[in-house]
């Protein structure tokens, strides 16, 4: 079959191919503008990036180079520290000690204190005790006392409390004690040694009644005169004998010049009874009044009223030097000594 050339379009011209290597080209230049603009901002991005690395490479090298001499003065400052703690240690371990010697001397010289303040205590009492022995009073010896409470209660010191207590008991005890009055005591020895001359001896011979002189009076008679005497001459006849009982033997053997000393022996143990009062030899001045009690009953009359009232005073006598002790501090001295002793 034959189609007719007329009715098919012509051939396009090949004159327009020319046209697209130049297009290429203009895009080639475009991509390599775009190229060399992006590498160029990529180069300034990377030289700013660099820079700013190298900025931060010399801070960190600066850090690290103040690191290092921080750490340096650290170590160092470490160093003087350990220094500084040891030469501290050493410096406690000596305050230590010191503390430990001063301590120890604190309490010996607490201790020492303590001992002196007992030493002078006890020596105070004790001549507190000398003093009330010598005066008769109690008031010394309480004074003492009350001042030592008060200056053991100003130390404040736990182990001389017992001693504090045993003051307090002895305070209480001799303030509650009677004691006798001195002056009284004396006064009756006195009238003890007075009496001691006219004490009827137990073999004494007296008359019942005194003789009168046989003058004649003028208004009496003659027989009144001579019944008078008649019964004077009697009364003498009758007192030539004389029977009494006596108990002791000797007191019948007595000679007047015996009995003149058996009164002054008597006199003299009341005298020496006296001095023992005044000197606080009380043993001694019962001694010798117990022996003036004994020789007052066994050579003077016991029927005289001289005798009796001697006998009397004699017993109130010794009844009041019973309590004529003064008190004793054995207590506080018994504690002195164990506070003495450390204990």
């Amino acid at each position: 079959m034959t189609l007719a050339t007329s009715d098919t379009p012509a051939p396009l011209d090949a004159s327009p191919a020319p046209r697209h290597p130049l297009r290429w080209l203009i895009v080639a230049g475009v991509v390599a503008s775009l190229a060399l603009v992006s590498s160029t901002l990529l180069w300034q991005k990377l030289s700013s990036i660099q820079e700013q690395l190298a900025r931060q490479s010399a801070d960190a090298l600066g850090q690290a180079s103040e690191a290092r001499a921080t750490a340096r003065q650290a170590q160092d400052v470490a160093m003087e520290t350990a220094a500084k703690l040891a030469v501290t240690d050493v410096k406690l371990s000596e305050v230590a000690l010191q503390r430990t010697q001063i301590e120890g001397l604190i309490q010996s010289l607490s201790r020492s204190r303590d001992e002196n303040l007992v030493i002078d205590i006890e020596s105070s009492i004790r001549l507190a005790q000398q003093q009330a022995q010598l005066t008769g009073s109690v008031a010394p010896l309480l004074a003492a006392l009350k001042t030592a409470e008060a200056r053991i209660a100003k130390t404040a010191q736990p182990r001389l409390s017992p001693l504090q207590r045993a003051m307090t008991h002895d305070i209480a005890r001799i303030q509650a004690t009677t004691l006798s009055d001195t002056p009284a005591i004396l006064l009756q020895l006195d009238e003890l040694a007075l009496l001691a001359d006219e004490l009827p001896a137990a073999n004494a011979v007296g008359l019942n009644k005194t003789t009168e002189p046989l003058s004649r009076k003028p208004q009496e008679s003659v027989s009144v005169w001579w019944m008078r005497t008649f019964a004077t001459v009697r009364d003498e006849l009758k007192g030539l004998v004389r029977l009494s009982k006596i108990g002791d033997p000797e007191s019948a053997l007595l000679s007047p010049d015996q009995t003149f000393f058996l009164r002054e022996n008597f006199k003299l143990r009341i005298l020496n009874a006296r001095l023992g009062l005044l000197s606080r030899q009380t043993d001694a001045a019962r001694a010798d009044l117990a022996t003036a009690s004994v020789t007052l009953g066994r050579y003077f009359d016991p029927s005289s009223r001289k005798t009796q009232t001697a006998a009397s005073l004699l017993s109130q006598v010794q009844n009041k030097m019973r309590t004529l002790d003064i008190p004793r501090t054995d207590e506080t001295l018994a504690a002195i000594a164990t506070a003495a002793a450390g204990r």
